[in-house]
């Protein structure tokens, strides 16, 4: 590549990056993007496993009450590209899309390739060039951007905007290249960490289960220092290292401190409070008073779950049910209503749907996603310290914060020129 000379200089081919560069080059910017791996948007290309959950249709103080990490730092973004405006732009680039259960907006192809290659039609239609290289730094002057630095030479630029990633999916190239350049001049970098990430137990419980689903059942979280930190109905699975599914990953998002210890909560019976389940009990109870109690819950639970509630249950398993006491029963209703599962450890950061942590938004101006401390360049997506609960909302973070860094990055440069 040598040495070459371009007004914005987008580094990450990615979700964030892609957005940028297409809307700095709409802007009427010159542009170029650099993108260390052989394909763009590789991790794009596998979010919501390969279908790509490229939003929720909800409105933009929805988006930000999903965000767990950086609320109040990205209304401007939100509010400026908000989610309708992001079906938008994909339904008039000729990728139609479909709403699903819990406001899950998919492509209608539900192929996530559909997504990443409209932005890479839109790229070139834009005039944006595509680099395949790695940027190992940028160089300043006088406090202010020069340029974007490679292994094989630097681009000259007035301003850049880092799209790296975060530290999850490191095969799709996000190994943190953005948290170097950006502590190369100056930013914080709060400790990366996995967020929506599965949750291991040792309890040997979760193993014996593995491959079980639950469905309309309530998570509740707790720290021990924190009390209560998360409570949702949903989906979860068990595996065998722990849980899994969408209200675990969420509530992952939850745990924030080093030096804290976790539980989940899981009522299997959300819909009936202890009396109600109790009555339930007895109802089935009646129905084979002879039968031993191991037998007797092929109604009341998955097969997978039945042998752990009796051994926890602390019932005796060759029990009559016609010698069930009142007791017994409340003990197996407690089990329902509070079954705890004691969390040692969530799963490697790369097996994270994301990474919290990141730049420092402090240090971020949240009306342009500029730096506050130098002069050109700009930050967008994971590469932030920015999360969200899944549903489509750290897709829509991408979006609206890529738009906003490539548009105020293209508009300092033209009113320059002027």
């Amino acid at each position: 590549m040598k040495r070459s000379r371009t007004d914005v200089c987008v580094v990450g081919g990615g979700a964030a990056g892609m957005m940028a560069a297409i809307t700095a080059a709409d802007a009427g910017a010159e542009v170029v993007l650099l993108e260390r791996g052989d394909r763009l948007g590789a991790k794009l290309r596998i979010t919501g496993k390969g279908r790509c959950n490229v939003t929720n249709d909800c409105s933009p103080t929805e988006v930000l009450e999903n965000v767990t990490g950086g609320a109040k730092f990205l209304n401007a973004a939100v509010r400026g590209f908000p989610p309708e405006r992001v079906m938008d732009f994909f339904e008039q680039a000729g990728v139609p899309l479909k709403t699903e259960r819990g406001n899950r907006v998919f492509p209608q192809s539900d192929r996530a390739s559909d997504i990443a290659e409209c932005l890479e039609r839109l790229m070139r239609e834009a005039g944006v060039r595509v680099e395949n290289a790695r940027a190992t730094g940028v160089t300043l002057e006088g406090g202010a951007l020069r340029s974007v630095e490679t292994p094989s030479g630097s681009v000259e630029c007035s301003a850049a905007v880092i799209c790296t990633g975060g530290l999850s999916y490191p095969k799709t190239g996000s190994t943190g290249d953005g948290y170097a350049i950006a502590r190369s001049v100056g930013h914080t970098i709060v400790p990366p960490r996995a967020s929506l990430v599965p949750l291991e137990c040792r309890d040997g419980y979760c193993e014996r289960m593995q491959g079980l689903s639950l469905r309309n059942v309530k998570i509740t979280l707790t720290g021990s220092k924190s009390g209560k930190l998360y409570e949702e109905l949903g989906e979860a699975q068990f595996t065998h290292f722990g849980m899994t599914g969408p209200l675990i990953l969420s509530a992952s998002a939850h745990m924030r401190g080093e030096d804290e210890s976790y539980a989940l909560h899981i009522d299997f019976k959300p819909g009936l409070d202890a009396e109600a389940l109790d009555a339930r009990i007895l109802r089935d109870f009646s129905k084979n008073l002879n039968r031993e109690f191991k037998n007797s819950l092929d109604e009341l639970a998955p097969r997978l779950l039945i042998p752990v509630l009796v051994e926890r249950s602390g019932i005796p398993p060759e029990t009559r049910v016609n010698s069930v006491t009142r007791q017994q029963r409340r003990a197996l209703v407690a089990l329902m209503k509070d079954y705890l599962v004691d969390i040692t450890s969530k799963r490697p950061i790369d097996e994270a749907v994301v990474t919290a942590g990141g730049v420092a938004l402090g240090e971020i101006d949240p009306s342009s996603m500029r730096s506050r401390l130098v002069q050109g360049l700009y930050f967008a997506g994971e590469v932030l310290d920015l999360d969200a609960y899944t549903g489509g909302f750290n897709l829509q973070i991408a979006w609206s914060t890529g738009r906003l860094a490539g548009l105020k990055a293209a508009k300092s440069i033209i009113e320059g020129r002027n």
